[in-house]
């Protein structure tokens, strides 16, 4: 008995290690910004705009409407299109800007989003999910050109952020698996280029 436990765990361990190793194996492939902008002849990266596509779980990095990089990003464990609430862990569809750059231990770095923005707001108050006082907190932040009030019923402090310290395992698996609260996430190295080129007011832009 106690000899299948051992060889059931250790194969356990053998599989989930090939799994890391083939993922590091797939990640030696991918170039660095340095080295993207040089492939495109780019010296500067500027009038930054990010686009990112839950389909194909990329976020694609624009400098004067030429691509430059395409990152591998996922999402919110929650599949649906439509965030409704603030628990829903939907990663919301739509165009939004960098509200709030952050350094942070448990995600590395943290860009912050204006969601939810004034469609989102309007969207939720003719449906309902919010009241008339939510809805004029919401609007009075982004005349501000602030990051929306993190108490909304719809959900706050969507962004785009790192893994933290279980990067080296979460980046190097070989396959897709969304687990964010419905921000968008990718690897601490990568959210460290980003970081460097975005700015408040970079537009970002999320499709399906």
């Amino acid at each position: 008995m106690l000899r299948n436990v051992i060889y059931i765990s250790g194969s356990i361990i053998v599989f989930f290690a090939g799994l890391i190793i083939y993922g590091v194996i797939l990640n030696l492939r991918e170039e660095t910004l340095s080295e993207a902008m040089k492939e495109k002849g780019i010296s500067k990266v500027e009038n930054v705009k990010l686009i990112v596509s839950r389909k194909n779980y990329r976020i694609e990095l624009y400098s004067d409407k030429k691509l430059v990089k395409t990152y591998k990003a996922v999402f919110g464990k929650n599949s649906g299109t439509n965030k409704t609430s603030a628990v829903d862990l939907v990663t919301p569809a739509g165009e939004y800007e960098i509200c709030r750059l952050d350094t942070t231990r448990k995600y590395h770095k943290f860009l912050y989003l204006n969601y939810p923005n004034e469609k989102d707001a309007a969207e939720a108050l003719k449906q309902n999910y919010i009241g008339k006082e939510e809805y004029d907190l919401i609007i009075s932040a982004h005349k501000k050109n602030v990051c929306p009030p993190i108490n909304t019923k719809l959900g706050a402090e969507i962004g785009i952020h790192g893994i933290g310290e279980y990067d080296f395992i979460f980046r190097n698996l070989p396959f897709t698996f969304n687990w964010t609260n419905g921000s968008i996430a990718v690897s601490n190295k990568n959210i460290d280029e980003l970081y460097s080129i975005v700015k408040i007011g970079t537009p970002v832009k999320i499709i399906y």
